[in-house]
């Protein structure tokens, strides 16, 4: 007899997020940044910090799918997998058409999902990676991101080159990789739930001022998380968002606040933390990079912290759409991870 869809336990909870049945493992993980990160006061959590930007090789992007690879690379060490023990392999980058993922998936020859969805990038992959796994329709999956400052400097503003004034509520792309592998069985922090976010625009046209762009869909996917698993932020040890930075970080903070819910107690940003006020990044950092070597690199790794919301947060823009004017999209997913 045939099962109907109607006849089935429904994962879904409330109004966007889904309750993994078997909770995938994060058997390994591996992050990589820049030389500014690795100075940053996070840098000797991160794996590899390399010496300079161009990591010997003849352009910012050829230096950005190098970073991804080693990521891969070494998390696919670190959980003693090769590529024939991977199902599928899900990655993003800022870069025009996914380009750094696509060139890594040529290279790994492994069943591979592109996304795009800006800096949530991490989190979107992590999420449909879990469900993948939960679905039983893989054993293991692999997952990468990343993004590199001047790469995405001189795609979507000007080249670093150019030295162009930054407003003081910018934020500097995060140079860096983060890869994972997630598996149905094994040691590790367990993703519990996934939240899909949804496209919002609240008017926001300023390519520099991601912060204030992103801030709505992030309270609003974190909302969502708490209504729809009838928790509070005392449940959990952290909330950590992706990339709002110091600015953006304050007015989810204050939106969330709106709606009577108190995350000051838990909350972090990884945009505010990753780099310290003596390093000329303004409002901090960005970048599909930013949340993935944070919250890989940093927090994942904490015992304090062991059960976790991640919020990553997206701009949808493309060089064109702002130069012609319109306003910015953005979107925020969101996980929580236990240990």
């Amino acid at each position: 007899m045939v099962t109907k869809i109607s006849d089935k336990k429904s994962k879904k909870l409330g109004k966007s997020t889904y309750q993994f049945e078997n909770p995938p493992t994060i058997i390994s993980s591996a992050t990589v940044t820049g030389p500014k990160e690795g100075v940053g006061p996070y840098g000797k959590y991160f794996d590899k910090v390399y010496g300079d930007t161009i990591i010997g090789e003849k352009s910012f992007e050829k230096a950005e799918a190098k970073m991804m690879e080693d990521a891969v690379n070494l998390a696919m060490q670190k959980g003693d997998v090769t590529e024939k023990d991977i199902d599928v392999f899900l990655a993003g980058d800022l870069l025009n058409q996914t380009i750094t993922s696509n060139f890594n998936a040529l290279q790994l020859g492994i069943p591979f999902l592109g996304l795009y969805g800006a800096c949530s990038t991490f989190v979107e992959s992590i999420l449909l990676a879990s469900m993948l796994i939960d679905g039983n329709f893989a054993k293991k999956a692999l997952i990468a991101t990343s993004s590199h400052n001047s790469s995405a400097e001189r795609q979507y503003r000007f080249p670093t080159e150019y030295g162009g004034q930054r407003p003081p509520y910018s934020q500097h792309t995060v140079t860096g990789s983060g890869s994972a592998v997630l598996a149905y069985a094994g040691i590790g922090p367990k993703v519990t739930h996934g939240t899909i976010g949804k496209v919002m625009d609240m008017g926001i046209k300023d390519p520099w001022n991601m912060g204030a762009a992103m801030a709505p869909a992030a309270a609003d996917t974190i909302v969502n998380i708490f209504n729809d698993t009838n928790t509070t932020p005392d449940d959990y040890d952290l909330l950590v968002t992706g990339d709002l930075g110091l600015f953006g970080s304050k007015i989810n903070e204050e939106l969330i606040a709106s709606q009577g819910i108190d995350i000051s107690k838990i909350y972090q940003d990884c945009g505010a933390e990753i780099f310290d006020s003596t390093q000329d990044t303004h409002s901090g950092g960005s970048g599909c990079a930013c949340c993935t070597v944070m919250s890989l690199g940093y927090f994942l790794k904490q015992d304090k912290y062991r059960k976790i919301i991640v919020v990553a947060t997206g701009a949808l823009h493309s060089p064109t759409t702002y130069q012609q004017g319109e306003n910015i999209p953005t979107i925020a997913h969101g996980i929580i991870i236990q240990k």
